[in-house]
């Protein structure tokens, strides 16, 4: 466990402390590096409304540790393995229409999503030979784009 990932949970307990929300920070190691896992009896108000205060929640601590990280890391949030459940269903979602980009030719477009979304999309489909991603728009309604590379 890195010193910056303790530092942030210890943080979110402070913060979870001091708003009297029964909730408690770990540490555990995820896909794409470390994750603080939050557990406990009001964790259901994290995952309100597709995760916003969640969220949030990461916004506050990237914000905090971001400088303290190295090579563009980014410190994760979870709740009862919802991101990690919700990150599995955009990696189906990007393969899905990456084949329907390569079936039709025609390029395919999602409806506006976070950049934390966008940006495991463009993860999963980076290493595609044939195929590249771009985010299109501004604000609340950017998307993300899947075309065939000419």
């Amino acid at each position: 466990m890195t010193e910056v990932s303790q530092q942030a949970a210890e943080f979110l307990e402070n913060v979870f402390d001091m708003t009297g929300l029964h909730l408690r920070v770990g540490v555990k190691q995820g896909i794409a590096g470390e994750v603080l896992d939050i557990e406990g009896k009001d964790a259901e108000l994290l995952q309100a409304q597709t995760g916003e205060l969640l969220e949030a929640l990461q916004h506050l601590i990237n914000q905090v540790f971001g400088r303290s990280l190295t090579g563009g890391a980014r410190l994760v949030c979870d709740v009862h393995g919802f991101r990690a459940t919700r990150e599995a269903e955009l990696q189906a979602m990007a393969n899905l229409a990456a084949n329907r980009v390569r079936q039709t030719g025609t390029a395919f477009t999602f409806e506006p999503m976070s950049a934390n979304e966008r940006r495991i999309i463009h993860l999963t489909l980076a290493d595609s030979p044939d195929l590249f991603t771009e985010s299109i728009g501004e604000g609340a309604d950017r998307k993300l784009r899947i075309a065939r590379k000419n």
